[in-house]
């Protein structure tokens, strides 16, 4: 986070850019690209990042005038920043549920990790339920305090807290069957007869 004379230098910019000064929107897109980008990126997916990023900016460019300063710019950012990635995932899951009506035998598909295949990091909060998911990277990955996260996600910090817990139980979780796949003695056919 950019601080400058105990003033966030990213809410200086963006009430500079409020006003009309274009270097201090470009100033503020600039400086506040990667963590939007890397939020995006872990809501939806590494794939459509750009696009949300670029649609998150286009929405605050629009807000910056209704933009009062009352959270740090950053907070008010990765807020549209969750907003407009929450808008894709519902928009995603009406275009799964359309398809599946459309298409007449459908297979469940298991979101258990298969332990044959690399598990990353990614892969399992992309697991998560988004509140949680959202929750976890703001707090845990980004390095947003729970209160600033609060602000993000509108609810309160209490209810934070309790989705970073729930998302840390669901991550141990997923990587149980893992481990424990892992650790059991492969069987082979004996030699014995």
């Amino acid at each position: 986070m950019l601080i400058v004379a105990g003033v966030n230098a990213l809410t200086r910019l963006a009430h500079t850019a409020r006003g009309g000064d274009d270097a201090a929107l470009e100033a503020f897109i600039d400086g506040a690209y990667e963590p939007v980008w890397r939020l995006c990126a872990s809501l939806v997916d590494n794939e459509s990042a750009e696009d949300l990023a670029q649609e998150t900016f286009i929405r605050a460019v629009r807000a910056l005038p209704q933009f009062r300063g009352d959270a740090s710019a950053r907070t008010w950012l990765l807020a549209i920043t969750r907003n407009t990635c929450m808008d894709e995932l519902r928009s995603r899951s009406r275009r799964r549920r359309r398809d599946m009506v459309l298409q007449a035998g459908y297979e469940c598909v298991d979101l258990a990790p298969d332990a044959s295949q690399e598990i990353t990091v990614a892969d399992l909060i992309s697991r998560l339920q988004p509140e949680r998911r959202a929750a976890f990277v703001l707090t845990q990955l980004l390095g947003l305090t729970y209160q600033e996260a609060a602000q993000v996600c509108e609810c309160p910090v209490g209810t934070i807290r309790s989705r970073v817990a729930r998302a840390r139980a669901d991550l141990l979780g997923l990587l149980e069957p893992v481990a424990l796949d892992r650790q059991a003695p492969k069987r082979g056919r004996s030699s014995s007869a």
